[in-house]
C-alpha cells in the first residue's frame, strides 16, 4: 500500500468514526500484542520520534510496561516538540506511569549504552511521512541501533526507510516489522507482521477527506496558471447552467475559468459576476457546427473542459458537439451532451434519467445494484462515471466509491451544474477518478453546509459559497 492510499484511508477512518487517536491505540495495542506474543517477559527500550509513529511507540510502551516488562523510553526530541494530538497525549499517559522517559534532542544526549543494557529494542523513531535521509537525532540512533546485537522490532517500517520508494541510504536492520494494515513498499526484504488496527468499512467504499489526500489545486503551485485552466462550453436556451459551473470552478481552486456560449446566453452570463471571462460563439441561439473551429482554438488553451450544461437540445447541437469532444483531452461530459449515440470520454456525470438515455439501463436513483452497474458500463465505454443517484456512485470501470454526503434539499435546480464544475477544476491537476471521488465529497458537503445554515430552501448559490470551507476543513495540510 502507497502512502497516500494509507493516509486516504486514516482520513476516511477518522471522518466515519474511528479516530486518529483509536487508530495509534490500536496500533500500539497491536504491537504490544504481537511482542508479548513473540518475546518473554524482558527489558525493552523503545526509541521514540516526535511524530505518529513515536505515538505508537508511546502506546506500545504503555501496554508493555503493564504486561510487566522493564520498559525505558527514549525520545528523539523535547517533550514540548512532539506532535501535537495523540502522540503527545500518549507520551503524557508514559511520563505518568512508572517507566523512564529519556529526553533526547541532540545525538550527544542519545545514552549509547542503553542499546546494550536490553533484551529488546523496538524502533518507532520515522514512519511512513518519512522521505530523504534521516537528520539528527534520528541519524545516530539509527546507527546504534543497527550497531546494537540486541534484537530489534520496528513499528509500521523500519526507520530511515522511504515508505515511497521502498530504498533508504540510512534505515534501521529490523528482526521483525509490525506493519499496520497493510505491507508497505520496501518491507519485502524483511520478516513483516500484519497487523489489524480497526480501520471502518466504509474507509474503503467511500469517498470522504482520504479523498482530497494528495488532491492538487491552486495553492500548490507558485507560478501563473498552476491552478488550472477549464473552459465551460453551455448555455443557450439556458443561462445559469454555465455560470454556475464557472464559478464552482473558481470556487474550488481554478485559477482561469472560461465560458463559451452562444452570443445571447454569452451576455447575460458574463453580467452574473466580474469574475467571469465570457466568449461568445457565432450563433445567437445555439451551439452550431459553424463553432467548432473557434472551440478547438480555445480547448488548445485549457487544461480541462467541462460542456453541456444548458445547451438545450435543438437539431444540430449534437453533431457539434460530436466534433468537439475528440479534441478534448480531459473532458466533463454532463447535462444535455449525454445524448444516445455520443462518443464519451474523460468524466460523465448522468442523473439516472441520462444515464438510462445513454446506456439504455433503466436504474431507479436508489438501485440496490448501481455499484456494478456503473462499473461495468465504465469498463465498457473507458470512462469514469459519476453517477448521481441516491447515494451517488463513481467508477472508472475498475474501482468503485460511493459518497455519502449531500441531502433532499439539493435536488433543486443547478447543484448538478455546481458539481460538473468542481469536477473540472480538480480534473486540471488530477486525474479523472481522484478528480470525480474528490468533487463529489466535495459538492456533497458543501451542499449538508448549506443545508444547516439555509434548510430547505438552499439553493445551488449556496452550495458554491461553502465550498471553499469544505476544502479548507477537509483536505488535510
Amino acid at each position: 500500500m502507497t502512502v497516500e492510499e494509507m493516509r486516504a484511508l486514516e482520513a476516511n477512518a477518522d471522518y466515519f468514526g474511528v479516530s486518529y487517536g483509536e487508530l495509534m491505540e490500536n496500533a500500539g495495542r497491536k504491537a504490544a500484542e504481537s511482542i508479548i506474543a513473540l518475546f518473554k517477559k524482558c527489558s525493552v527500550l523503545v526509541v521514540c520520534g516526535t511524530g505518529n509513529n513515536g505515538g505508537d511507540g508511546f502506546v506500545t510502551a504503555r501496554y508493555l510496561e503493564n504486561a510487566g516488562y522493564r520498559v525505558t523510553v527514549i525520545l528523539l526530541g523535547r517533550v514540548g516538540s512532539v506532535k501535537t494530538g495523540p502522540a503527545l497525549v500518549n507520551l503524557e499517559i508514559a511520563r505518568g506511569m512508572n517507566m523512564p522517559v529519556i529526553e533526547a534532542d541532540t545525538a550527544v544526549k542519545i545514552p549509547k549504552e542503553a542499546f546494550l543494557n536490553c533484551d529488546l529494542i523496538v524502533d518507532a523513531v520515522l514512519g511512513t511521512g518519512f522521505s530523504g535521509i534521516p537528520r539528527e537525532p534520528a541519524l545516530t540512533a539509527i546507527r546504534c541501533m543497527n550497531e546494537s546485537p540486541i534484537r530489534k522490532v520496528s513499528l509500521d517500517i523500519p526507520s530511515g526507510l522511504d515508505a515511497h520508494t521502498g530504498e533508504g541510504e540510512e534505515h534501521v536492520d529490523a528482526d521483525l516489522v509490525i506493519t499496520f494494515y497493510a505491507p508497505k513498499k520496501g518491507l519485502d526484504r524483511y520478516k513483516v507482521e500484519v497487523a489489524d488496527i480497526g480501520i471502518p468499512g466504509k474507509a474503503f467504499t467511500h469517498t470522504g477527506p482520504g479523498s482530497l489526500v494528495g488532491l492538487k489545486s491552486r495553492g500548490d503551485f507558485m507560478e501563473k496558471g498552476g491552478g488550472g485552466r477549464v473552459l465551460i462550453i453551455g448555455g443557450g436556451p439556458y443561462t445559469g447552467a454555465p455560470a454556475l459551473a464557472a464559478m464552482a470552478a473558481y470556487r474550488a481552486g481554478a485559477e482561469i475559468v472560461t465560458v463559451a456560449a452562444p452570443k445571447r446566453a454569452a451576455g447575460i452570463i458574463a453580467s452574473f459576476s466580474p469574475d467571469l471571462i465570457v466568449r461568445p460563439l457565432s450563433d445567437s441561439q445555439i451551439i452550431g457546427e459553424e463553432d467548432v473551429e473557434q472551440l478547438k482554438s480555445l480547448i488548445s488553451r485549457h487544461h480541462a473542459v467541462v460542456i453541456g450544461m444548458g445547451l438545450g437540445k435543438e437539431p444540430g447541437i449534437a453533431t457539434a458537439i460530436a466534433k468537439i469532444l475528440p479534441a478534448c483531452k480531459k473532458v466533463v461530459i454532463d447535462a444535455d451532451a449525454l445524448q444516445a449515440g455520443m462518443p464519451l470520454k474523460g468524466i460523465i456525470t448522468p442523473n439516472a434519467h441520462e444515464f438510462a438515455r445513454i446506456s439504455g439501463n433503466d436504474m431507479k436513483p436508489d438501485d440496490q445494484a448501481a455499484q456494478e452497474k456503473v462499473r461495468e458500463f465504465s469498463k465498457e465505454k473507458g470512462v469514469v462515471t459519476v453517477w448521481k443517484g441516491r447515494p451517488a456512485v463513481i467508477s472508472d470501470g475498475v474501482d468503485f466509491k460511493v459518497n455519502s454526503t449531500g441531502n433532499p434539499a439539493m435536488n433543486v435546480g443547478g447543484t448538478g451544474d455546481v458539481l460538473a464544475g468542481i469536477i473540472g477544476a480538480f480534473y486540471c491537476r488530477n486525474d479523472a477518478y481522484k478528480a470525480a471521488c474528490a468533487a463529489a465529497f466535495v459538492s456533497g458537503a458543501a451542499g449538508d453546509m448549506a443545508y444547516d445554515d439555509k434548510g430547505i430552501g438552499l439553493v445551488a448559490t449556496d452550495v458554491i459559497h461553502w465550498l471553499p470551507y469544505v476544502i479548507k476543513k477537509y483536505r488535510p495540510k
